[in-house]
């Protein structure tokens, strides 16, 4: 019974989402069947865009317009250096390791950190963050797609979000907030939905993950989530607290979108000659997709948890 006790007292770092997650992904792993099952059960899993949307807008109505400006600076700031270091990393791996950089490639590299896992960062930031971390997703949500690979690496310049595609991206945030601020019963109610959304979004989101994909991915694969949880988490977290931050929002932003599965498949669109490259990069960012949704919960817990000391210490000063 004592075991029992001390394993229910085991605090997992932002357990509301990871917990979900690693049953959803243990779930597709083992009998994927299931979840192809049809009816209600295969659409829930295959609508993370649908979940993601319902869930900024339950988010957004957790904001007040008078946070709204530094929410969009915040964002705006981290997405943008986790961008500028993707490419600086890609960029030096073509030119000063024959892109070739203990097997990763710059489109493995820029691929999987340029693009951000919005579903994870909100459910990390509502979990360790503040209101301004939450609402900087409305900014994160800018980088998609293989984009920015593909003008990093001069493809045929082909590549672009239409706008549209952004203001849809980041319309259900702004209702919510609007709906919220107008009313107070709207927000009392609204904002109560957030927890339970995240740990249907953390299963459907494990639900699309599969353990194999780290075994396909191998140590580069490895490699590449520690590098963009890691080296990306470190200017992640300065450039954060350079807004004023905490640096939770800066750690939480630095995981790897399922969707990044599909860039080297879209730069092989444009240019076929990146066919051999984009066969070993495809694994090892389905890889990175695993690695930066176990550990990025990780390294924002030790950020927060990290933060509350510091003020319990200056707490003991002033006190003192």
């Amino acid at each position: 019974m004592q075991i029992l006790e001390s394993i229910k007292k085991i605090k997992i770092p932002g357990d509301t989402i990871v917990i979900p997650m690693f049953i959803g992904c243990t779930i597709n792993s083992i009998v994927p069947q299931v979840l192809d099952i049809g009816g209600f059960t295969t659409a829930i899993i295959n609508g993370t865009a649908p979940l993601v949307g319902v869930f900024m807008f339950f988010i957004g109505a957790t904001l007040s317009f008078g946070k709204a400006p530094r929410a969009l600076y915040r964002g705006g700031v981290i997405i943008s250096v986790k961008i500028a270091i993707s490419v600086l990393l890609g960029l030096a791996v073509a030119s000063f390791f024959d892109n070739n950089f203990l097997g990763l490639s710059s489109i493995a590299i820029i691929g999987a950190m340029s693009v951000a896992n919005n579903a994870l960062y909100s459910g990390i930031t509502a979990t360790f963050g503040d209101e301004v971390d939450r609402g900087a997703v409305a900014m994160t949500t800018i980088s998609v797609g293989p984009t920015v690979t593909m003008i990093a690496l001069n493809a045929n310049g082909q590549a672009s979000i239409p706008f549209w595609a952004i203001i849809g991206s980041i319309l259900p945030l702004f209702l919510g907030m609007i709906l919220a601020n107008s009313s107070t019963f709207l927000k009392k109610h609204l904002s109560a939905g957030v927890t339970p959304i995240i740990i249907i979004l953390g299963f459907v989101l494990g639900a699309n993950m599969n353990f194999s994909q780290l075994v396909e991915g191998g140590l580069s694969g490895i490699l590449l989530g520690l590098i963009v949880v890691f080296i990306g988490g470190i200017f992640g977290i300065f450039s954060d607290k350079l807004t004023g931050g905490s640096g939770v929002a800066g750690a939480a932003i630095n995981s790897t979108a399922a969707s990044a599965v599909a860039t080297p498949a879209a730069m092989v669109n444009v240019d076929p000659n990146l066919a051999s490259i984009a066969a070993i990069a495809t694994p090892q960012i389905a890889a990175s997709v695993i690695i930066s949704a176990i550990l990025t919960p990780v390294v924002t817990n030790w950020v927060y948890k990290r933060n509350k000391a510091k003020v319990k210490r200056l707490e003991k000063v002033i006190v003192e």
